[in-house]
């Protein structure tokens, strides 16, 4: 089964706490990572994110500064996914 990993790394001057956030989402595939990718790349606070598309849960994982849980839900649902957090 072939996985893919996207991976957004951004530069950010300020000094905010960095925050680490998991979801379980059905961005499946590299053509769904594609679709997303525009929506999170685009979101200010998030430093970094990633798709694990070969875990069964779809993981979601973000790394951000500055920017709620509540921001990425919506975003990611704004691009067409479903999203839910992980514990």
């Amino acid at each position: 089964m072939l996985s893919f990993v996207a991976v957004l790394n951004k530069q950010n001057s300020k000094k905010m706490e960095h925050k680490n956030f998991k979801f379980k989402t059905n961005i499946n595939c590299g053509g769904c990572v594609a679709s997303v990718k525009p929506y999170l790349d685009n979101v200010e606070g998030i430093s970094t994110w990633e798709v694990d598309t070969n875990n069964k849960d779809k993981v979601l994982i973000v790394e951000a500064e500055g920017i709620t849980e509540k921001k990425i839900i919506e975003t990611v649902q704004k691009a067409g996914f479903k999203i839910e957090r992980m514990a």
